[in-house]
């Protein structure tokens, strides 16, 4: 009965699952039974290995079900839930990661945990089947002891956020710009310059980092910082992690080199790379960082796409390989819709093959040089192994010419891997995670509407408005499934035509980013209007007023048994980091003095530690270079459909300003409503009959301009020398 993905692909499990709830709580209680809580989500790698191998053996069910309560718990949709336990799991193990395994007292204390458990023991690891027997015999002789020592865990898991909590916005302020000198240092400190990225492997991409350092660039100049972005983003989309078919990136690199990934794609990756490649193509010009984005966005409508305008959140790593005989239908491995053999590519491509091997490093037995999973062996994952200008060099072939035939190469094979069996597609919309992609698109769709040669704009303009068309379609989804405005509340997860779950924190603040860029892009009102709402309900459901930033929960549901913030940028920004940037878009959007107090103790949290953070908190730290930089304001006014408008529009398109705002004004009735909000709209007019763009800092404004020339001239002697 239940609608997520990951707890109905247990539902055959001969384990009696229960979800999280009361059902199962009263059980444990009425029983006097220990709960055992396994929490995972669909596409997770590992969650498959664990189920295969314990939750479908009848030795192991016949364990939990006698002994144990067993609840199953998605993560994406119950990240409030996740978040507790995986705190003590970490707090007792040192590590953490999904499967994520926890035994719990009936009142739902912890008392033992960690991740995956292979059914038996081996290589050091204890064996999941040798820990229930032990558990159990534990809770029958030993109860007491175990009771206690849950209660001791938790009291101290609750006093340690309390203390982060009372020391949160003690009085010391907002950290000075030098301390984001310190920030970019810690990254010089691990960046590895020869393969990109931060540490060794594996790799994981955060483009909070990047986001942070392409700031950084810009405020102060700072060479290394761009390097260490740029590089990292190239060697990614040169890597076996980018699918070089399909478009879009799979999870992390397995290895230092970007080689070989974790195959499973989400979409909070997808959204994020996009605009970090965005954002590193504007600052340095490059189309193929923007081409790069483009294809994610293209991956993301094409395979992840609601055919009602919202977005799906995962595609699995695993499938069945193509051609596996009936008898081990359904056994699927790691990668296999992916990868290639060698004898594959000959086979397709014939007299073709030899430049597809070389261009995406194909070798006879295989090129995957780090194979965790032993699943990879023979197998090609196909990476960019040589460059155009070396193919032009070794085959004697103009660019052109190559680039012409490799387009075609790729769509020969990518329509060969349609034949394959799919991916499971993890096919519930989450509203934080589409938030995130709303904001992608409408900010791929003002980056396109600028990145055009003069004899390609139409076409350019034309992607613009169809990347813009998917921004808003998700939008009005999220609006019209995920948002009741009679009861002021926006729910975090749609799937089978059911809204559910009350959104946490991360929903609105995602949510509140897309909307503003959204609104950057077409100016609708309605967008502004809605993203303060939310703004303000955050504000009141989950804003700490005694440390300040805000909390995951609302701290209503007595099963969540600590109410923690999530500060971490890691694979998905904190809600903390996502809303305080957002409050700095909305204070100098309105000039709201009460967003602009918040945003400042916002930023006041960490005090003068918060650049020597920047490793933890790269979004935050973004933030307060942006703080530390000036927020600006560009207003365009004129009709959107007039050529004039859409010149003054590109120049910002071209333009690298992550410390302004934009604000494009259609005259007329909307331009009224907009100054309902924003008063100082209300006198801006086109100058002359043609589109007029007002640049301008603190609400305080140069002369108007219509010529492009003349806005590109402003702009640059707006960002100074260092910009």
């Amino acid at each position: 009965t239940e609608l997520s993905p990951y707890l109905l692909q247990h539902a055959d499990n001969p384990v009696d699952w229960y979800p999280w709830g009361e059902t199962a709580f009263a059980r444990a209680r009425d029983e006097s039974k220990p709960i055992f809580l396994s929490v995972g989500y669909s596409t997770c790698h590992w969650c498959h290995v664990m189920a295969h191998e314990s939750f479908e053996s009848p030795e192991v069910a016949e364990l939990l079900n006698g002994s144990f309560v067993s609840i199953k718990v998605d993560r994406e949709e119950r990240p409030d839930v996740d978040r507790v336990y995986m705190a003590f799991v970490q707090a007792t193990t040192g590590s953490g990661g999904w499967p994520m395994s926890v035994w719990l007292t009936p009142d739902l204390k912890p008392f033992f945990g960690g991740t995956y458990f292979p059914p038996s023991s081996r290589r050091g690891r204890p064996g999941f089947l040798e820990i229930l027997v032990e558990t159990a015999r534990l809770w029958a002789e030993e109860r007491p002891k175990l009771i206690t020592s849950a209660d001791t865990l938790m009291a101290r898991l609750a006093q340690r956020e309390q203390a982060v909590s009372v020391n949160d916005g003690d009085g010391v302020g907002i950290a000075d710009s030098a301390s984001l000198d310190q920030g970019v240092h810690q990254f010089t400190q691990t960046f590895d310059a020869t393969h990109g990225g931060f540490g060794g492997a594996p790799k994981f991409p955060r483009p909070s980092e990047l986001l942070f350092l392409l700031r950084e660039h810009v405020r102060t100049g700072h060479r290394d910082a761009l390097t260490m972005a740029v590089k990292t983003l190239r060697a990614m989309a040169n890597g076996g992690m980018r699918d070089h078919l399909g478009g879009g990136f799979h999870r992390y690199s397995v290895d230092a080199e970007w080689r070989i990934p974790h195959f499973e794609k989400m979409l909070y990756d997808q959204a994020q790379l996009t605009l970090a490649y965005l954002e590193a193509g504007q600052v340095t010009g490059d189309a193929g960082l923007v081409g790069v984005a483009a294809d994610t966005v293209a991956y993301v409508a094409r395979d992840l796409a609601d055919a009602e305008g919202a977005f799906f959140s995962a595609e699995d790593a695993d499938s069945v390989p193509l051609g596996q005989d009936a008898a081990r239908q359904g056994r699927k491995t790691e990668g296999a819709f992916y990868v290639w053999t060698s004898e594959e590519i000959d086979a397709l491509l014939e007299g073709d093959a030899a430049l597809t091997k070389l261009r995406y490093g194909v070798e006879p037995d295989g090129n995957a040089t780090h194979d965790p999973t032993g699943e990879l062996r023979g197998k090609n994952q196909l990476y960019i192994a040589r460059s155009l200008r070396e193919l032009a060099g070794s085959t004697g072939r103009s660019l052109a010419q190559l680039q012409t035939a490799l387009t075609r190469l790729r769509s020969r094979l990518l329509d060969a891997r349609a034949q394959r069996p799919r991916p499971h597609l993890d096919d519930k919309v989450l509203t934080g995670w589409n938030g995130l992609m709303i904001a992608a698109l409408a900010r791929a769709a003002h980056v396109f509407e600028g990145w055009h040669d003069d004899d390609a704009s139409d076409q350019d303009v034309s992607r613009a408005d169809a990347v813009l068309a998917q921004a808003q379609r998700a939008a009005r989804f999220v609006r019209d499934a995920l948002w009741d405005p009679e009861g002021r509340r926006l729910y975090r997860r749609y799937r089978d035509g059911q809204a559910s779950i009350s959104g946490y924190s991360e929903d609105y603040a995602c949510l509140v980013w897309g909307l503003l860029e959204l609104f950057q892009v077409d100016g609708d009102a309605s967008w502004l209007e809605w993203a303060l709402e939310l703004q303000g309900l955050q504000d009141a459901l989950f804003w700490d007023p005694d440390g300040g930033g805000w909390f995951s929960t609302t701290g209503t549901d007595p099963s969540v048994l600590l109410r923690l913030k999530e500060d971490y940028d890691g694979a998905e920004p904190s809600a903390g980091s996502v809303s305080t940037m957002n409050l700095l878009t909305l204070a100098h959007l309105t000039g709201d003095r009460e967003i602009g107090a918040r945003l400042d103790r916002a930023l006041a949290r960490f005090g003068p530690r918060l650049g020597h953070a920047s490793r933890v908190v790269p979004l935050l730290t973004a933030a307060l270079s942006a703080y530390h930089a000036g927020m600006s304001q560009v207003v365009v006014v004129g009709e959107r459909s007039r050529p004039d408008t859409t010149a003054l529009r590109r120049v910002l398109a071209r333009q690298y300003l992550p410390f302004t705002v934009r604000i494009n004004v259609e005259p007329g009735a909307e331009q009224q409503r907009l100054s309902g909000r924003m008063p100082f709209l209300a006198t801006m007019t086109p100058r002359g009959g043609k589109a007029t763009a007002y640049v301008c800092a603190n609400f305080v404004c140069q002369e108007p301009v219509s010529e492009p020339d003349a806005l590109v001239e402003q702009l640059t002697a707006h960002r100074g020398p260092d910009g």
